[in-house]
């Protein structure tokens, strides 16, 4: 086995493809990922697992995910896989490396790679850290083995995630450097963060909590990275803790969108009717007046008008002795542009079991509305240390989600602005939950996120830099390989991925 797994790999420099389609007609079996090749340096699976409890990167929550097959009654055109990233292309020596290579050698593959240490497993692949041998330059590459995808129906899946991957531009969201595929493997090469995630971060805190003004920050940089992802048609539906990762600098990144949905949006401009700014109107205080999307009004009142005028207006209106009223007139009847993916729709069963939003439970259809349910119990988790709706079982935890009220512990106490806003984001009925009409603006405007600049928020220190990782760290981790083990590990990631769930719908 091992000997045709090491000619399987081998077959990689001639199997080079820039394809845009993954071939379904690959083995059946999901076989060892990390004997790849004898020109990459192998991995010691047990051992690995061994000290997996112990790493600081990838600590296991002990939450449980779930999916079915996708239904759904939107859909996207995929891209050509163009990597084009203007923001991300310069002056990364990782971008710069990667395109080095593929200019020389006329393609890369698994052979210009050493495979370093396993990060995580995830139900259509795993991930690895890996070195550009010869560069320094080090990433996070996901291996997935294309017959088990194809023989477990997760080629779409596959697909969606790096077609996702090869869009995104976003300084909160992964750069996907390259993807190439062999006779066996489809790669993902992305870009790695060494400081772990938020639940990782969270387990080392007092009381594993963060304090409110730490979730602030996460919470912000998480938002814009949501309302950049609705901007571009994609529902994320995998908001947790875990997959919040943390940069060498302290700033955050989203990562695993193989749940994530695309879909057509079309942004529209929400115009607000004139205000009459009267005596009892002032800045920051909030103006209820109707409004109404442009051409017609689809019911009363469906759009609310900013409730505070933006930071830097504020910042001069405060200066000033008197209120000028002709500048707060200007700046809150300007109208906003709206990109949510309202039409969105899907059936599938999705996410993780402490996260799922009612309508996922109940089987009545979900959208991008999902989203901000998450990312209500993603709030609740870093302020609390816990979910709000877990039950002794995941049967339990569905039940509480689909019937059980929200409730706050008595301790720690946190501000009514953060209840309030929790509260809003786990509205059962997804068409009464904030950011449901206006997607992340409203959700921008609450009153918790008073005082951030929004524009700015890169240049705010994070509330924890990870401390320095050196090259001995990777270096040390490298072993030799047993094939044995990687299958058993293999097919136990096959087998307990099947199409059925043990649960009811409510």
């Amino acid at each position: 086995m091992a000997l045709e797994l090491t000619q399987a790999a081998s077959a990689a420099d001639s199997n080079l493809s820039s394809s845009s389609s993954i071939d379904t007609s690959s083995h059946s079996s999901f076989s060892t990922i990390t004997s790849l090749s004898s020109g990459i340096s192998s991995i010691n699976v047990s051992d690995v697992a061994k000290t997996a409890e112990n790493d600081s990167n990838f600590n296991k929550s002990g939450k449980s995910s779930c999916s079915s097959d996708e239904t759904t009654s939107c859909s996207a055109p995929l891209s050509n896989g163009c990597f084009k990233k203007p923001h991300k292309a310069s002056n990364d020596p990782g971008w710069e490396a990667i395109q080095a290579v593929k200019k020389r050698e006329g393609g890369i593959g698994l052979n210009h790679f050493s495979l370093l240490k396993r990060l995580g497993r995830g139900d259509i692949g795993s991930v690895y850290l890996v070195e550009l041998k010869g560069t320094g330059c080090f990433f996070a590459m996901k291996v997935m083995d294309r017959g088990s995808l194809a023989s477990r129906k997760k080629m779409l899946r596959a697909m969606t995630e790096r077609e996702i991957l090869s869009s995104l531009d976003h300084p909160f969201l992964p750069t996907l450097y390259t993807h190439f595929e062999t006779e066996q493997f489809s790669c993902l090469v992305m870009e790695y963060c060494s400081g772990g995630d938020l639940h990782t971060f969270r387990q080392r805190q007092p009381a594993k909590r963060f304090s409110e003004e730490a979730v602030r920050f996460y919470a912000s940089e998480v938002l814009l990275a949501l309302e950049y992802l609705h901007m571009m048609g994609v529902v994320y539906r995998d908001l947790k803790p875990e997959n919040v990762l943390v940069r060498e600098d302290g700033h955050i990144m989203l990562s695993d969108f193989d749940l994530s949905l695309r879909c057509v949006v079309r942004p529209t401009l929400v115009k607000p009717v004139p205000l009459d700014l009267g005596p009892s109107c002032s800045v920051p205080t909030l103006c209820v007046k109707p409004t109404c999307i442009e051409p017609a009004c689809v019911m009363p009142a469906c759009i609310q008008p900013s409730c505070f005028v933006p930071s830097l207006f504020a910042q001069r209106l405060r200066k000033s002795r008197k209120t000028n009223k002709d500048v707060i007139k200007q700046v809150i009847s300007l109208p906003e542009l709206i990109a949510e993916p309202t039409n969105a729709r899907s059936m599938s069963f999705v996410g993780t079991h402490e996260y799922l939003a009612p309508e996922i439970i109940k089987g009545e259809g979900h959208g991008s509305a999902v989203d901000w349910w998450t990312f209500g119990i993603f709030l609740y988790e870093l302020l609390h240390g816990k979910t709000p709706f877990k039950g002794a079982g995941n049967h339990a935890t569905l039940s509480n989600v689909a019937g059980q009220p929200l409730k706050f512990p008595e301790a720690p106490a946190i501000s009514s602005g953060a209840r309030n806003l929790i509260k809003g984001l786990l509205a059962k009925g997804p068409q009464h939950r904030l950011g449901s009409r206006r997607g992340a603006t409203e959700i921008k405007q609450h009153p918790f996120f008073e005082g951030v600049n929004w524009a700015l928020i890169r240049s705010i220190t994070p509330p924890e830099v990870p401390k320095p990782t050196g090259l001995d760290f990777y270096t040390n981790k490298v072993g030799v390989s047993d094939p044995s083990v990687d299958k058993k590990i293999a097919d136990s990631e096959a087998s307990s991925s099947g199409p059925n769930l043990g649960f009811d719908l409510y």
